[in-house]
């Protein structure tokens, strides 16, 4: 079988942070075409593992490209199904996700929680605006109920400030949330967490849709308020509609994968 595959992420086609600039530097460069027929699932020492035409996928690491349950792999064989005539690594984000965790998470979780800890001592959703009171009223409604939540449920209050100035938050709290992610550790389930945050700007969101108390929609709405408003306002340009896009398409894949991990 030609060794693709571990070579996607560190390939050219996502050499940008920005899909608008991706999508300009994917016209420029061919992508691999692909040279499998059929994509499956294969149990292998307690977990499940893809493979194209029955031969084992691996990690750009080398690492065999297993996953915890047989619904977790699924997803990824889906995204394989969906490839056509060619391999586009942008359109499988599963997959790209699921090489993330084994082959950067595993190695260090305890720096990936570190990382979720630091967005929760600035969590989106403790600073509110001064006005217009739309605004006020539509943050309030998105996000009080989430921060609701994470005091009756993980024993962490959290401060608000009105503006930008940074608010220091009750360091019981930050140490209540981090005994509550020491839990979830395993390297797939932390980084669907860490996507999730880093792409709404909040832990709290995030760690509310593992729970169950919110779903990935609502929570992509919430984390959007504020720029929706401006939207409303002041309308939406075709690069910005387009990386937003990209980042749904992200932070739906990482929920997807949160939720079939125990499936």
């Amino acid at each position: 079988m030609r060794d693709i595959l571990s070579d996607l992420e560190a390939s050219p086609h996502l050499s940008d942070p920005d899909p608008v600039r991706r999508a300009q530097i994917q016209m420029k460069t061919p992508l691999p075409k692909r040279f499998y027929k059929v994509a499956s699932v294969a149990p292998v020492d307690g977990r499940y593992a893809v493979q194209l035409d029955g031969k084992p996928v691996r990690t750009p690491g080398r690492a065999l490209l297993s996953l915890p349950s047989e619904q977790a792999a699924l997803l990824v064989v889906g995204e394989f199904d969906a490839q056509e005539k060619v391999i586009d690594p942008m359109t499988m984000p599963v997959l790209r996700l699921v090489n993330t965790a084994i082959d950067g998470v595993a190695t260090d979780p305890q720096a990936v929680l570190e990382d979720v800890l630091r967005f929760a001592s600035s969590d989106l959703l403790c600073y509110r605006a001064e006005a217009p009171e739309g605004l006020v009223e539509r943050q309030n409604a998105h996000w009080d109920p989430v921060i609701d939540w994470a005091q009756s449920e993980l024993s962490a209050r959290f401060n608000l400030a009105e503006g930008v100035v940074h608010v220091p938050q009750p360091r019981e709290s930050l140490a209540m949330l981090g005994a509550h992610l020491a839990r979830r550790v395993e390297p797939m389930r932390m980084a669907a967490l860490h996507v999730m945050t880093t792409l709404t700007g909040s832990a709290l969101l995030a760690l509310a849709v593992e729970a169950g108390a919110l779903d990935g929609e609502a929570a992509w709405m919430a984390a959007h308020v504020d720029e929706d408003w401006q939207i409303e306002h002041w309308g939406q340009d075709a690069e910005a509609f387009a990386r937003r896009a990209q980042r749904k398409r992200d932070f739906l894949a990482a929920v997807a994968l949160l939720g079939m991990l125990d499936a």
